[in-house]
């Protein structure tokens, strides 16, 4: 049964569904109901099922009636009408308003029937892989208007601070006052600067195409020390990282940089704004072709009712620090497309894990 076309057969005549199951069942998983009530119970417990071939004299309602019943409850399976000559006119009318798909004779004889399956099949096939494009549709469509949303306010906020700076400089002569709305200034500049280049990585990981190579993850771990150890040596936050790496591992270095990058900015951003001894830790090991890289530190945290949606696109759990909502939405793709893994550990007022996976290419 696993692979084949279902088909879903109702008349009333039990040798109609006796002949109906024997000449079909070899090549189609066929389901069979004597009544319109048994048809649909078969309906509700088989959502796969694709054709429904329904004769139109049926006791209760005619096969007509059925399928515009149905037709809102299960819309994807594709309806065949049989018939006689006698209820032509009602057959045209259904095809009209499209109840139906097509009908076929009665009598019928197994040739029709075949042609009639190949083409609902070819129908439906064409249907699903429409409805597919229409959902991935909707959702490009929906991640625009967020898009949008994001722009006018991650770009017109910081410009809108740096315009009310130079207002405000104009009728300034204290050099002190000066310095302090240029440094409100430069903040806006650091959170502008920050969002293009979000924005940046989500092209990238949208359109690029992954270069594998093999990476030394001591050498990766060091870059990220020369740029981690400043922040938070001005920030008094305590840098550790620590790897192990005892055979190879390779990996796009764009994407493992990404996923590395915004874990560890994120360690070092939402920590306590006067917590003691803020530590931020880094480890890596790869073992038997699968790296695991642990990203902890013991800052604010992420209150678990949000835990679920920190990859959402432009979900943020805080306005502690100003950010654009791509960063772990970023990650969760580029591990996407690494075949890769995250799981998030976090304990409010107490620190957060990320814990991620991915396999050597």
């Amino acid at each position: 049964m696993p692979g084949k076309i279902k088909i879903l057969y109702i008349d009333d005549e039990l040798n109609n569904l006796v002949g109906f199951k024997a000449s079909f069942r070899i090549e189609y998983a066929i389901y069979i109901a004597g009544n319109t009530v048994e048809a649909t119970e078969i309906l509700d417990k088989n959502p796969d099922i694709r054709i429904i071939f329904c004769d139109q004299r049926m006791p209760d309602k005619t096969g007509v009636e059925f399928f515009e019943e149905i037709r809102e409850r299960h819309p994807l399976p594709i309806r065949i009408l049989i018939t006689g000559y006698a209820d032509i006119e009602s057959v045209i009318n259904a095809i009209n308003r499209g109840n139906i798909f097509r009908y076929v004779k009665k009598p019928w004889v197994d040739a029709d029937i075949i042609s009639a399956i190949e083409e609902a099949n070819k129908f439906y096939m064409a249907n699903s892989m429409l409805a597919i494009k229409n959902n991935e549709l909707q959702k490009a469509y929906d991640e625009l208007d967020k898009f949008a949303y994001s722009v006018s306010h991650d770009i017109r906020g910081p410009l809108s601070g740096i315009l009310g700076a130079i207002r405000v400089v104009k009728h300034l002569d204290s050099i002190d006052d000066m310095k302090e709305m240029l440094y409100l200034m430069e903040n806006s500049v650091k959170k502008l600067d920050t969002f293009i280049l979000s924005v940046h990585d989500y092209y990238n990981l949208q359109r690029g195409e992954l270069k594998i190579v093999e990476i030394d993850l001591k050498a990766v771990v060091k870059d990220l020390e020369d740029i981690y150890r400043i922040y938070g040596g001005a920030n008094e936050i305590i840098f550790r990282t620590s790897v192990a790496q005892n055979e190879a591992f390779r990996c796009d270095e764009m994407s493992l940089k990404l996923i590395l990058n915004n874990l560890l900015s994120n360690a070092f951003k939402y920590q306590k704004k006067n917590g003691n001894a803020k530590l931020v830790e880094l480890d890596i090991n790869v073992d038997k072709a699968v790296a695991t890289f642990s990203v902890k530190d013991n800052g604010i945290g992420i209150p678990e009712k949000h835990i679920g949606e920190v990859f959402n696109l432009f979900f943020r759990a805080t306005s502690q620090e100003a950010g654009s909502g791509f960063g772990l939405y970023n990650v969760k793709d580029a591990l996407v497309k690494l075949n890769g893994d995250i799981k998030v550990n976090s304990v409010l007022d107490e620190g957060t894990e990320f814990r991620v996976t991915i396999p050597s290419k």
